[in-house]
C-alpha cells in the first residue's frame, strides 16, 4: 500500500475573477515521479450559516431563487463571511438579513471544506436558539429571501425526502439534529 503524500505546488495564476470567487491554476509537481500537472481551485472567502431555533421549537428557514439550480430551494441563512467580520458575526448579521429575526448569540456546532477538491475555503456552522422576530428582511440586490418555519420535528422528513437539497445546508441540519438526539 503507497503512502499518500502532499503534492508541491509550483506556479499559481489567477484564470477567473467572479466577484463573489475567483478562479486560480494551480501547477503542481507529483510527489511520486516529479511530473507536473495542472488543477484549478475556487478562491472564496470563508462561510457561515445559522440554524436559527424559535421557543416554540420552528427552524426559520429561507426560501430564495438559486440561479445554479434555477428553481427556488429551501434552505437555513447564511453567507459570505466579511473582511473583519467573524464567522460568528456573519452567522447573526446573515440570520438578521435573511429573515427579520434576531439572534442573540449563537452556538458552534463544526466547520467543514465544501469540497477539497475545488475548494480551500470553510463553511462554519452555528445554531441560535429562542430567535426573536425583531424586524423586516432587509434582502440587497439580487437576493430575496422569504421566510418558512419549519418545526423541529419536521427536518429530517424534508431532508430525506429531498426537499432540503443544498448540500451543505443539508450536513448543517443532520448535525444539529445528530446534536439534539433526533438523527442516528
Amino acid at each position: 500500500m503507497s503512502e499518500v503524500r502532499e503534492w508541491q505546488e509550483v506556479e499559481r495564476e489567477l484564470v477567473l475573477d467572479a466577484r463573489i470567487f475567483s478562479v486560480e491554476r494551480s501547477r503542481a509537481r507529483s510527489p511520486w515521479d516529479g511530473t507536473e500537472h495542472d488543477f484549478y481551485r475556487i478562491v472564496c472567502a470563508e462561510w457561515a450559516q445559522v440554524v436559527p431555533v424559535t421557543a416554540d421549537g420552528r427552524v426559520v428557514m429561507v426560501r430564495q431563487y438559486r440561479h445554479g439550480a434555477q428553481r427556488i430551494t429551501l434552505e437555513i441563512p447564511g453567507g459570505l463571511v466579511d473582511a473583519g467580520e467573524t464567522a460568528a458575526e456573519t452567522a447573526v448579521r446573515e440570520c438578521f438579513e435573511e429573515t427579520g429575526f434576531e439572534a442573540q448569540g449563537v452556538r458552534f456546532l463544526g466547520a467543514v471544506n465544501p469540497n477539497p477538491a475545488l475548494f480551500g475555503n470553510r463553511l462554519h456552522a452555528f445554531v441560535a436558539e429562542n430567535v426573536v422576530r425583531a424586524g423586516e428582511i432587509q434582502n440587497s440586490g439580487s437576493e430575496h429571501t422569504s421566510v418558512e418555519l419549519v418545526p423541529v420535528a419536521e427536518v429530517e422528513r424534508l431532508l430525506v425526502e429531498g426537499k432540503i437539497e443544498h448540500a451543505l445546508v443539508a450536513g448543517t441540519l443532520w448535525r444539529f439534529l445528530h446534536e439534539r438526539g433526533k438523527a442516528p
